[in-house]
């Protein structure tokens, strides 16, 4: 027997929001994306979230993504997210989650973040919440800056690609090992392990997971990492899914405060 790893799906199953439009506000303050990319980063999530289990929607999305970040310089995306990660990341991480992940190491298990959004981000999301490994969308780099090309783009199949890829090197046993979703695009990802479930799921995951008996968790309560330390609550979903089993990497101000509005105040 191998060793067995946790793999989740960060946005709306950790966070309780995309992590890679949470970021538009200060892409747009420092003058990454203009007006007109406000409306067009609008448009490719919408459409991601209505087809995003299409390879050929996931192909434009990956395209988009690649033209939209050509030419910016790498370091400064990185001091961006950095500065920010805890006004805008760091206040809606599910509580669940945060406690899921933290009995999956407490039990010997790695815990790998899988996700769409860039590298660049979803690492230092990853360290916020005690997680090394990440496996997400790798740009191409060129004199410091993107290339405009798609090294790996982390959706859809290639998720599995990129979870298989880490099982063969560390050796773990994918039979053994557990995956977390929202989102029926992640069906790959969720099929690859022996212990899938799902979390917020969207409408085609939910018939899924009732198709399959696959766990269904619901996780309601983003809590700054502050207040998780001080009260460290209870979650009583984080051992029963123990016992039993993309958006575009560019957002705008206004749709991230909906998304934020929305998730506070209504069921994903």
């Amino acid at each position: 027997m191998g060793r067995s790893a946790a793999f989740f799906d960060l946005d709306k199953t950790v966070i309780a929001k995309s992590s890679a439009l949470a970021f538009g506000r200060p892409f747009y303050r420092d003058g990454l994306i203009t007006r007109r990319d406000v409306v067009k980063s609008a448009y490719a999530q919408l459409m991601f979230r209505l087809g995003g289990t299409d390879e050929q929607t996931m192909a434009r999305t990956r395209d988009y993504l690649a033209t939209l970040c050509k030419g910016w310089p790498v370091e400064q995306v990185r001091q961006i997210v950095a500065e920010t990660l805890h006004e805008l990341i760091n206040p809606y991480v599910y509580a669940e989650a945060a406690a899921l992940i933290e009995e999956h190491q407490a039990a010997g298990r790695d815990v790998v973040l899988v996700s769409a959004s860039g590298e660049e981000m979803v690492r230092p999301i990853g360290a916020l919440l005690g997680v090394t490994d990440v496996i997400a969308t790798r740009m191409g780099v060129v004199d410091g800056r993107y290339s405009g090309e798609v090294e790996f783009y982390a959706a859809g199949p290639s998720k599995v690609e990129g979870v298989s890829e880490l099982a063969t090197e560390r050796g773990y046993d994918l039979a053994d090992s557990y995956a977390y979703s929202d989102s029926y695009s992640d069906r790959p990802l969720l099929e690859c392990v022996g212990h899938p479930t799902v979390v917020n799921p969207d409408r085609q995951l939910r018939r899924l997971a009732v198709e399959n008996a696959w766990p269904v968790l619901e996780f309601r309560h983003p809590i700054p990492l502050g207040r998780r330390l001080r009260e460290r609550p209870a979650v009583p979903v984080a051992a029963a899914a123990l016992g039993v089993g993309v958006g575009v990497a560019i957002g705008i101000a206004w749709y991230g405060r909906h998304r934020r509005t929305r998730a506070s105040s209504s069921p994903a």
